[in-house]
């Protein structure tokens, strides 16, 4: 699979990687759509967050299936459409509001919150550079949020698995 890989300061790219396999029996396995930027990826990218490696596949906010689970894991089977949120590094550093999340996720679902103006740019998969340079001059480019693969949707609309 591509990834886009950190390999410290201003030296991360777009490379091929081993499929992800199941390894703890807590663990899901995402095939990933749409991937977007945050404010977290670009203090990694400058080298602020000391506890992310060298080698560690950027990306913590993503729309995707679910393709392989662990033997514990019982709240999502493959097929199922999840929303990859941001726990592990963000949560870890206090890098971004993790209290209001889930109510913003909320209100999006129920069609409260106006979810397609807030997309500012989209990209395709692998334009994973071009999109972080775009981000990161958010001053100069007017960018809200980025988007990575597929074109922008007016509104999040709720996925419900059968």
């Amino acid at each position: 699979m591509k990834a886009y890989v950190f390999h410290g300061p201003r030296g991360s790219a777009w490379e091929d990687v081993p499929d992800p396999g199941v390894q703890e029996p807590t663990d899901a396995i995402v095939r990933v759509d749409d991937v977007t930027l945050c404010g977290t990826d670009l203090h990694i990218l400058k080298g602020d967050v000391p506890e992310v490696r060298p080698g560690t596949v950027l990306g913590h906010e993503a729309v995707g299936e679910i393709v392989d689970v662990g033997g514990d894991v019982r709240t999502v089977r493959p097929g199922d459409r999840v929303l990859v949120g941001i726990k592990n590094v963000t949560i870890t550093t206090g890098l971004v509001d993790t209290y209001s999340t889930p109510t913003l996720l909320r209100m999006a679902a129920a069609g409260r919150l106006p979810t397609g103006q807030l997309v500012t740019h989209t990209f395709p998969l692998n334009h994973m550079e071009e999109a972080y340079d775009v981000f990161a001059r958010a001053a100069d480019t007017g960018a809200l949020k980025v988007v990575l693969g597929e074109e922008p949707h007016e509104e999040v609309v709720p996925y419900r698995a059968a």
